[in-house]
């Protein structure tokens, strides 16, 4: 049995139904308030499509520190090592409530706090690379290092329509999210250091392709792209994105990935993104 184990959140959308080292991975979900009701985040953005668009917008709620605090003592029951990664600390207070919680903690485990600066698929990766450290008999300290080591070789950019929801998450400035939706802004964000970043404005559909290609141009040395997309306001962009890709991109294939319902909330349901990891040197 191995002494370590991951435990991440449920922002976290992986690449493979199934990766080495995935029974010991941990998922703590993040909670969605609906009309004053609470449900645990579910991963079928689909089956709640109709209370994005009513007058009550759902509201997301990060994992409690008495949720970290109930993983970290069942955990540590099991395992010498915890290994925490989490969605950027700029987008929750789940970083915030996982540190609160190990400080309070009763568990014997040794546990290690990794912001990832990342979320979606960025943080899948950076589990699902963890977890393989783990089948490979990696330590925590190893694991911890070299996770860190990868956070900076993940990229993602994202077309957020949706401005309420940023708003609503902390991201975003009320007057801005206001102003901007009565203009009819479609804005172009970078995720930089874990903080999403407003860096151009989206001109046509056209404009949309043509920037979203350019980002994954720049890439000579590509080891992962993702193409993530909620409810799909844009399918044809969507569809001119792919042919043009693998027209031109040789390194690696498209992947495809819808947002689970916790990134819907965040992000808004009609938000639009690419993913890219870049190939890192592998130790062991």
């Amino acid at each position: 049995m191995p002494r370590t184990c991951i435990l991440t959140d449920s922002s976290a959308i992986f690449t493979k139904p199934a990766y080495a080292g995935q029974e010991h991975v941990t998922i703590l979900p993040h909670s969605i308030l609906f009309a004053g009701q609470n449900i645990q985040d579910s991963r079928d953005l689909s089956l709640y499509y109709h209370s994005f668009e009513n007058h009550h917008p759902p509201i997301i709620n990060p994992p409690s520190v008495e949720s970290f605090q109930s993983a970290y003592t069942s955990l540590g029951m099991k395992y010498k090592e915890i290994v925490v990664i989490l969605l950027s600390s700029s987008l929750s207070q789940a970083n915030a409530n996982a540190h609160l919680a190990a400080l309070s903690s009763k568990s014997p485990a040794n546990i290690y706090i990794i912001d990832s600066m990342n979320t979606a698929v960025g943080l899948g990766l950076l589990v699902q690379a963890a977890a393989e450290y783990i089948h490979r008999g990696f330590s925590g300290v190893d694991i911890n290092r070299l996770i860190r080591g990868m956070i900076n070789h993940i990229y993602s950019v994202f077309c957020l329509p949706d401005l309420s929801y940023l708003y609503r998450a902390g991201q975003l400035d009320p007057a801005q999210a206001i102003v901007g939706e009565m203009l009819g802004v479609i804005p172009f964000f970078t995720l930089e250091n874990g903080k999403l970043v407003h860096t151009q404005k989206i001109r046509s559909p056209r404009h949309l392709v043509d920037i979203m290609y350019e980002f994954v141009a720049e890439f000579e040395n590509l080891k992962y792209l993702a193409l993530l997309q909620g409810i799909t306001t844009y399918e044809q962009e969507s569809r001119n994105l792919r042919d043009r890709i693998s027209q031109n991109v040789r390194t690696t294939p498209l992947c495809e990935h819808s947002l689970n319902l916790v990134l819907a909330t965040l992000l808004g349901p009609h938000s639009i993104g690419l993913v890219v990891m870049e190939n890192v040197p592998r130790e062991g």
